[in-house]
């Protein structure tokens, strides 16, 4: 099963609440897989810790034009729909940070004037932590297009074990990549006017995808019912409401996993697996 844990917005304990469960299930003997899709901003590993057995690189084909073949026609131009390359008084200019990587430009390339070359956007680390593999992107600073590397991370991951897939937040494009295939979406919210209105646009995303999902309610008793008033209303399925607990809190800025820091927070860890496992894996 491929269980994503996403976000509507960021702070609100996906990564958390990932980490938390792929240890606590790998630790009653289900071979589980962590997969750190927010490749913009990783951090599954502070809580992980893993040792890194191996490291690629990851690149995306962009075009190469040779002149000398070249008639300067403008077809790869008209096709391209993000101006990657455009035509100019029979010159060529690419745009390689823009370019997706279609390949449709050479594909229509009458003089075969144009051949693609990997250009590199990030890198996949892939280790264990303990009993749980590890997999973990890294885009590089100042690339814009993050989905190709979520591609490359989700391409590491086994088909014998429970994937928790980790999300980047929001509901663009990076977090469709990395939910898209998902058995089941659990959606970290928290009670208060701005995880409400991300709530909103996370489901409207999810259902748009169709793919079943719950909500897990953080620090659930700092805000209002506004949020459990919309799941009630929307028929969602509150999986778990998680407190706000001091002690938690100072385990989280050390780095630390919440369920060996707090016997508290096990519990609602524990019924979150509880959860999972009876009705999702």
């Amino acid at each position: 099963m491929k269980i994503a844990v996403a976000s509507g917005k960021g702070g609100t304990g996906k990564t958390t609440i990932a980490v938390n469960l792929a240890v606590l299930l790998a630790s009653r003997g289900n071979p589980t897989t962590y997969l750190d899709c927010d490749v913009e901003a990783p951090n599954g590993h502070i809580f992980l810790k893993p040792e890194i057995r191996h490291t690629r690189k990851v690149g995306v084909p962009v075009p190469e034009v040779d002149m000398g073949l070249c008639d300067g026609c403008g077809d790869c131009g008209e096709i391209c729909q993000f101006s990657a390359i455009l035509v100019i008084k029979g010159g060529v200019l690419t745009f390689p940070e823009l370019c997706h990587g279609c390949g449709g430009c050479s594909l229509v390339c009458s003089r075969h004037a144009i051949k693609e070359t990997d250009r590199e956007i990030g890198t996949v680390e892939v280790g264990a932590a303990g009993a749980v593999r590890y997999v973990g992107g890294r885009l590089r600073i100042g690339e814009a297009q993050s989905p190709p590397l979520i591609r490359a991370v989700k391409s590491d991951m086994p088909a014998d074990t429970t994937v928790f897939i980790d999300a980047p937040p929001g509901t663009s494009c990076p977090m469709i990549e990395a939910v898209r295939g998902a058995d089941y979406v659990v959606l970290a919210t928290e009670p208060t006017p701005f995880g409400l209105n991300d709530l909103q646009l996370a489901v409207e995303t999810i259902r748009e995808l169709s793919i079943p999902f719950g909500v897990v309610i953080n620090r659930c008793d700092i805000g209002d019912e506004r949020v459990e008033d919309f799941c009630r209303h929307q028929d969602i399925t509150i999986i778990e409401k998680i407190p706000y607990d001091r002690l938690a809190a100072e385990e989280y800025s050390k780095g630390h996993l919440l369920i060996e820091g707090s016997n508290e927070m096990k519990k609602h860890f524990d019924r979150l697996t509880d959860w999972i496992v009876s009705s999702v894996v």
